[in-house]
């Protein structure tokens, strides 16, 4: 027997563009991709990793003042090709920079800056 969620996906009311449903599937897995090269686009990203599996969502991380590129980024995938995902393109060569490719932790509480 395969663990099950339920996921939320809403729907854009500005544009009518559909993102999401109540969904029934495999318990996702979020995985953390780092040392991304600051060129990568989310559609390049998740090319990579559709190699491995369906991919749910890519998000790379940008700085809030600039807009620029982390180097980083979230990819969420099935829990059994996530593993695979991880094992396959953790050390692998992507755009001339080694990825590392690991199961993202959960972020913890921080207090507010002013």
């Amino acid at each position: 027997m395969s663990v099950v969620e339920f996921r939320f996906r809403w729907v854009c009311f500005c544009c009518d563009c559909i993102r999401g449903e109540w969904e029934f599937g495999e318990l996702a897995k979020k995985l953390y991709v780092g040392n991304l090269p600051f060129s990568a686009t989310e559609e390049e990203v998740r090319e990579l990793f559709e190699k491995h599996g369906a991919v749910h969502s890519v998000r790379l991380i940008s700085d809030r003042e600039t807009g620029r590129p982390r180097g980083f980024g979230f990819v969420e995938m099935d829990d059994t090709e996530a593993d695979a995902a991880m094992a396959a393109l953790n050390g692998t060569d992507f755009g001339g920079r080694s990825l590392r490719v690991n199961e993202a932790r959960e972020r913890n509480e921080r207090p507010a800056r002013w």
